[in-house]
């Protein structure tokens, strides 16, 4: 009988990075534990069946006809209490707007994971981040989440400090270092990439070329105590000076590689203020997959970003890449490479400090593309570990769970699922 595999991230189609997650982590296990039926909660069932249709999928509906707001409601709680496993990925356990089941996961999980541990259920986590949290309760679902955990598996160095400042912390298992699954994303093919290019504009021509990645969050996750942050208007501003200034000493060409719709707005703000606007192309996810825009950062010399995973799919194919911390989670991944010398910190962001970055990281990207080659290959190595570590833990702990129907969850709520 096929192990029911719950796997729950923020699978909505809408983030490259996370659909690289759910890709990568459906490979990685389905070839450690065989064939399992892997149900997955989501608000877009038809991109879950559509992009993942390989494997044995259940997408469970989290819109409002299937009595659920967005993660809080029926079907999560279905899903989990009638899996044989639960695998808790990716970076949604923080605390901002920690009571805003529309936005924040982590609530939900202290709520349904404990009653998972409580039936039996093996909870694991499964290539995660931890963080940030900065309030007493969001501390505290936190280590209700980790206590009701069987096996810790932490995709960076950064989430273990994370873990050591939570209250009544019991950690039933062991706790291990691997990498994001996201790494081990197969870019597409040559010929699918020379069509990419052919349509887009992008790529050819005598000038080298670099990807560019901004996001709409800004400072919101980094600002701490300090006030407000940073205006929208004043940080485009900056950017769209340092890359024209960068545009016009080293005669670049720039792809702009939006990896969450949400960020198209923030990119014309900027493209609006740049003057060398005919040297820059843009690239979606909105048209392409992750495997197509990890193809694009093949072929660039070098990758400035914003979002985590448009470092993570740049550097798994030892593209150079400059980080902009707006999240600890880019802190922890550029870690996590050895590549601490090209982050840039919020508070350090001016004009002249984010085109030096870049200035800096251009002149070394041949040798910091050489050093990327093997501290990639061993993160790799880490984020398939994964995999070998789950099925370890499983010989000692799966039991069926008695509960575990086989039948399609969606239906319990709606005809015809």
């Amino acid at each position: 009988m096929k192990k029911r595999v719950c796997v729950i991230g923020n699978f909505s189609g809408r983030n490259a990075g996370d659909a690289a997650i759910l890709g990568c982590l459906l490979e990685d296990v389905s070839a450690e534990l065989g064939e399992c039926r892997f149900t997955i909660p989501t608000i877009n069932k038809k991109f879950v069946r559509r992009g993942y249709g390989k494997f044995d999928i259940e997408p469970v509906g989290l819109l409002p006809q299937d009595f659920s707001l967005k993660i809080f409601g029926l079907p999560i709680f279905r899903a989990v209490l009638s899996a044989d496993l639960v695998l808790v990925t990716d970076a949604i356990l923080f605390d901002y707007r920690l009571l805003n089941p529309l936005f924040n996961y982590l609530s939900t999980m202290a709520l349904v994971l404990p009653l998972a541990r409580q039936r039996g259920i093996p909870v694991v986590l499964y290539n995660v981040s931890l963080g940030p949290v900065h309030s007493g309760l969001g501390k505290a679902c936190l280590a209700r989440v980790v206590n009701a955990s069987s096996l810790v598996m932490l995709r960076d160095r950064q989430s273990n400090a994370v873990l050591e400042d939570l209250p009544g912390l019991r950690v039933h298992g062991a706790v291990h270092q691997t990498a994001d699954c996201a790494l081990n994303a197969v870019p597409s093919s040559p010929a699918r990439l020379a069509e990419i290019a052919r349509r887009e504009g992008i790529l050819g021509g005598d000038r080298p070329w670099i990807s560019f990645n901004i996001n709409s969050y800004l400072d919101v996750y980094v600002r701490g105590n300090r006030g407000k942050g940073i205006r929208q208007a004043d940080f485009t501003g900056l950017v769209a000076a340092a890359l024209d200034r960068f545009i016009d000493r080293e005669g670049i060409n720039v792809v702009l590689v939006i990896t969450q719709p949400m960020d198209s707005r923030i990119n014309e703000e900027m493209l609006a203020k740049v003057r060398n606007r005919d040297r820059i192309r843009i690239v979606t996810n909105r048209e392409f997959s992750y495997q197509d825009l990890t193809a694009v950062f093949s072929a660039v010399q070098m990758h400035f970003g914003m979002r985590t995973h448009s470092l993570i799919l740049a550097s798994s194919v030892e593209t150079p890449v400059v980080a902009l911390i707006a999240t600890p989670k880019n802190r922890g991944y550029m870690r996590s490479i050895e590549q601490d010398e090209q982050m840039v910190e919020f508070p350090d962001l001016t004009v002249e400090s984010l085109y030096r970055s870049l200035e800096e990281t251009w002149t070394r990207r041949e040798a910091i593309r050489a050093e990327l080659g093997p501290i990639i290959r061993r993160e790799k190595g880490k984020a398939r570990g994964a995999a070998r570590l789950l099925k370890k833990h499983l010989a000692e702990e799966w039991r069926p769970n008695p509960l575990s129907s086989r039948r399609p969850l969606a239906t319990d709520f709606r005809r015809g699922g």
